[in-house]
């Protein structure tokens, strides 16, 4: 449970990131359970935030439900949800942290390579990777997000070299999440995450994350594309380095 001064901020900032993160400006969610965990114990932490996220999701999704992209969704969730049965399986024994290290240096790397080529003004090819590669980046979505919520840098990976225009990208990021996060919710029954005390943490916390995902959604309408995707290489670049050094100081 959630108790003095510092964990309670630490929450309430880890749910105002997730909020942004579900009202599109991706990336920014996975920074919420390495946050947290500097007050709480990592699956705590997660099944804490779990109930939090599908409140976002339901806010996120009704904000862009006409604009998804149901080709990438359509390929992406059967992987995902054998990641998910994977993360569930090995969750008591992989180590979190070598985790958090190898999905931060894959993030870390291609958010600065993609900024580097937009400061340069090349023409970026859209990506025309088959399927079947993102069902591929979809095990890896549903493992990593079922251990520590962290799913968005592997979606971003396959689906940001498309360049679609940003409320598709929001939608499609906000209804393939959305079914992912209810997807995690019998593997945290299983394991007992959900006392009493963490969902009375969660309730708690709602009114926060209602807000915080409606100004995502607010602020992701009225950024232009360009900006749009410099912003979340950006967050990339973050959330990569964030990740790194969580592994190497554990």
């Amino acid at each position: 449970m959630l108790s003095g001064p510092v964990s309670i901020i630490l929450a309430c900032l880890a749910v105002m990131l997730a909020g942004l993160a579900k009202g599109g400006f991706a990336g920014l969610g996975a920074i919420a359970v390495p946050l947290i965990t500097l007050a709480l114990p990592p699956m705590q932490a997660a099944a804490i935030l779990l109930p939090i996220l599908i409140v976002q999701d339901a806010v996120s999704v009704w904000a862009f439900h006409k604009s998804w992209n149901r080709w990438i969704a359509a390929w992406m969730l059967p992987g995902a949800f054998v990641g998910i049965a994977l993360g569930y399986f090995f969750s008591a024994s992989v180590p979190v942290n070598a985790v958090k290290g190898v999905l931060g240096a894959v993030t870390l790397v291609f958010g600065l390579y993609r900024l580097w080529l937009e400061s340069g003004h090349k023409i970026v090819a859209p990506s025309n990777s088959p399927g079947w590669v993102g069902s591929l980046f979809g095990v890896a979505l549903g493992f990593t997000s079922h251990i520590a919520h962290a799913g968005a840098p592997l979606f971003q990976i396959w689906v940001m070299p498309r360049k679609l225009p940003h409320r598709e990208f929001a939608g499609t990021s906000a209804v393939t999440f959305a079914i992912v996060d209810w997807a995690k919710v019998p593997g945290y029954w299983a394991l007992g995450e959900f006392t009493r005390a963490n969902l009375i943490a969660s309730a708690l916390l709602v009114p926060v994350a209602i807000a915080s995902t409606m100004a995502g959604v607010w602020l992701v309408q009225r950024t232009n594309v360009e900006r749009f995707y410099t912003i979340v290489y950006s967050l990339m670049v973050l959330l990569g380095g964030k990740l790194v050094w969580d592994a190497l100081v554990a």
